[in-house]
């Protein structure tokens, strides 16, 4: 019997890398990848750009589709840059797919302020960034993944490495052995 393929979730608050992160990664293991800001409906994209939150309500048909995307994967496998701030959330992503693993990109607010203040052309404003934080439920001990801390001097290519080492060192979930 084959291993199954890996169904990653990377997640984290705007601005952590799990877009970069996320594709450096699919890249690594041969993996599709696909970012669920592109599966958000245009009214949230719209409430976002004006620098209004989204709520749970909001936010529970995006997550439904992001389960099925990954659902769908299970012959190929997938890389998914997903912020999942809620253990709620995650939860709602593995009733659709059992078999995903988070990959918790966690920072401090101070490193995600600088990050942000780098990056343009996003729809998430930078002042939303307090309340993600506030929103945020880090990864649970008893959640399937790996938390790894976000480096200033790192780069995202130095992160995957170590990501990837997590996983071979068997501290990341058995689905993301490589």
């Amino acid at each position: 019997m084959t291993q199954p393929k890996p169904l990653l979730v990377v997640m984290g608050v705007s601005g952590s890398g799990k877009t970069t992160v996320g594709q450096l990664l699919a890249a690594r293991l041969g993996l599709p990848f696909e970012d669920a800001d592109s599966l958000h409906p245009p009214a949230n994209i719209e409430k976002m750009a004006a620098g209004i939150a989204l709520t749970d309500a909001d936010r529970e048909p995006w997550l439904a589709v992001v389960g099925s995307r990954l659902a769908a994967a299970e012959n190929t496998g997938l890389v998914v840059a997903c912020s999942a701030l809620k253990r709620s959330y995650r939860r709602l992503i593995l009733a659709a797919e059992p078999l995903v693993r988070y990959v918790y990109l966690a920072g401090s607010i101070e490193l995600i302020q600088a990050r942000l203040g780098h990056r343009h052309g996003h729809f998430m404003p930078a002042s939303l960034l307090v309340s993600q934080f506030s929103t945020l439920e880090p990864l649970g001990a008893d959640e399937p993944g790996v938390t790894v801390e976000l480096r200033a001097d790192e780069s995202p290519a130095e992160l995957v490495t170590r990501v990837m080492a997590l996983a071979e060192a068997g501290d990341a979930t058995p689905a993301v052995d490589v």
